[in-house]
């Protein structure tokens, strides 16, 4: 049995850009009806795990000028500048909207407390505490939720593929294909609109300070729908990452370095010193590659963060989250040197799109982490995700309420052919150890310095994976765990493919055969979309 229902609008993801575009459409047009659909809980979401904060020009000391030129040089020549104008111009716009919402921002004497974090020149990035992206969420919802006859939240709905159909005489997206994973249901959700802000990639990673929701869903779904995916060898590592084995990640914020935090080997060395010019405040590229070579020269498991220039109440004051989860797991960062190492943090490529969230697929938008607008280039500015997100999402839902306009739309038919349940259930043991080895795979052949050797290695072990799953994608009944692990391998392979692509290295991708930048590959990586089983109902 399937379930049918329609909307004007289908956001896939609750962070901070599919909720402000929710709001920012119904602001705009009160008539609208609206479905998100979101994984597990609505506060499931990358965006609530921000520590940081968001990079904005407020102060009188800073510029415009400056931001746009620190975005640029950390994105080592592949930053689309007039995508960087845009984004930077309307950050000062966008807080004021946040603001509007009920985003409490921590103040001093009546001023934003305007931190910095690596690779700025000025103080710009505006925080709460060091729980930024939670309470930018929870204003954000509660705004939401104001909006109920219009908004209707799924929670514990998995979008499975995209729908698409013909308007004249072109291909549109016109909804998903989604599983209620507590009814064990699937569902037709056609819409005229459908906007993938489901987030990053890091799960992919044995080691990353991603929530376990982030398995790149939007991007592989995308990808199978025939719409294009771009940079995806460019996957950040957070050079801070608590090492806490066998507990769950837990990032350490870069705005700890921002306010004197320094690096040291076990030794106690300070490895950012002669490294780079910014030292401890370097770009995050630099930072994690000088911690894994340390690593790797050392043997050892993790370096120190250094805290000792910070009096023990300002530590406490200023990064309360952080003193407490470190506290919890037997650590007195006041007291104590915290153990770091780098982990998967953030995904710099993703579905080709125009900045207002365009894709290829007309009814197809894309907004925060799942886009890759050229923002980032080779290698994300600190804090100007939650940026992108926001002013993606304000310019997406402008565009949409024009598409909305030119658009004809009816009633979508199944074509019912289509079957994804099967009566056998797949062994649970299967999905866990292909997860399993998926993530040691990336990890061990394709983290922050690879060879050419071992990404071949890695891109013909996935190869073998992506067949069993596919043949149990086929012949047993859907699951969960198997529709995120056929995410996770599509995505897994895309990342591989793209690096094998890019024979220099350039930003976050380092690659021991090609260690010098190259002219020639100063542009994007494009791998064209592929649809592995047209799926139209």
């Amino acid at each position: 049995m399937k379930i049918y229902e329609q909307f004007d609008i289908l956001i896939v993801g609750s962070g901070i850009a599919g909720l402000f575009y929710a709001l920012k459409l119904v602001e705009h047009d009160k008539s609208l009806k609206i479905a998100v659909v979101t994984k597990k809980g609505t506060t499931d979401s990358i965006t609530n795990r921000a520590q940081g904060g968001i990079a904005a020009v407020l102060a009188g000391t800073d510029s415009v000028e400056s931001h746009i030129e620190d975005t640029v040089k950390t994105g080592c020549g592949l930053c689309h500048l007039e995508v960087a104008e845009k984004i930077v111009e309307l950050g000062p716009k966008v807080i004021e909207e946040l603001v509007s919402y009920g985003v409490n921002f921590s103040m001093k004497d009546g001023q934003y407390d305007l931190t910095r974090e690596g690779g700025h020149s000025a103080n710009r990035v505006l925080h709460a505490g060091d729980l930024t992206g939670r309470e930018v969420e929870r204003a954000v919802s509660e705004a939401v939720r104001q909006y109920s006859e219009n908004i209707r939240i799924y929670e514990n709905h998995l979008v499975i593929d995209l729908i698409t159909g013909k308007n004249i005489d072109r291909e549109i997206c016109s909804g998903a294909i989604v599983f209620d994973s507590q009814k064990k249901e699937i569902k037709i959700f056609s819409s005229k609109i459908t906007m993938l802000a489901s987030g990053g990639i890091g799960q992919i990673y044995l080691y990353n300070t991603n929530p376990p929701i982030a398995t790149g869903d939007g991007v592989a779904i995308a990808y199978r729908a025939g719409v294009s995916i771009a940079n995806m060898e460019f996957i950040q590592f957070h050079p801070t990452s608590l090492y806490s084995p066998g507990k769950k990640s837990f990032l350490i914020s870069e705005a700890v370095r921002g306010e004197g935090g320094r690096i040291r080997s076990i030794e106690g060395a300070y490895l950012m010193e002669k490294a780079h010019p910014l030292k401890d405040l370097a770009p995050r590229d630099i930072v994690a590659r000088e911690i894994d070579k340390e690593l790797k020269f050392s043997g050892k498991d993790f370096v120190y963060l250094d805290l000792s220039i910070m009096a023990p109440e300002f530590i406490k004051k200023r990064f309360p989250n952080i003193y407490k989860e470190c506290l919890k797991r037997g650590i007195d960062i006041t007291a104590n040197q915290i153990p770091v190492v780098p982990a998967a943090h953030y995904s710099c490529g993703g579905i080709l799109s125009e900045l207002n969230g365009e894709t290829e697929l007309p009814g197809l938008y894309v907004a925060g982490e799942t886009a890759m607008t050229g923002l980032h280039g080779a290698n994300r500015l600190a804090s100007n995700s939650l940026l992108e997100a926001v002013v993606m999402a304000k310019l997406a839902a402008k565009k949409s309420i024009q598409y909305l306009k030119e658009i004809s739309f009816s009633d979508l038919k199944t074509d019912e052919s289509l079957k994804y349940l099967s009566n056998k259930p797949i062994p649970a043991k299967i999905i866990a150890h292909n997860r399993k080895l998926l993530r040691q795979i990336m990890s061990d052949y394709v983290g922050i310095v690879r060879t050419e050797k071992l990404l071949i290695n890695a891109g013909e072990n996935l190869t073998k994976i992506q067949q069993e799953i596919d043949y149990y994608f086929s012949h047993t009944l859907i699951d969960y765990s198997l529709v995120e692990l056929r995410n996770m391998i599509t995505v897994s392979q895309l990342v591989v493919s793209s690096a094998l692509e890019r024979k220099e290295s350039r930003g976050l991708h380092f690659v021991e055969e090609y260690p010098q930048l190259k002219k020639k590959f100063e542009k994007d990586t494009i791998i064209k979309g592929y649809r592995r089983k047209k799926l139209e109902v």
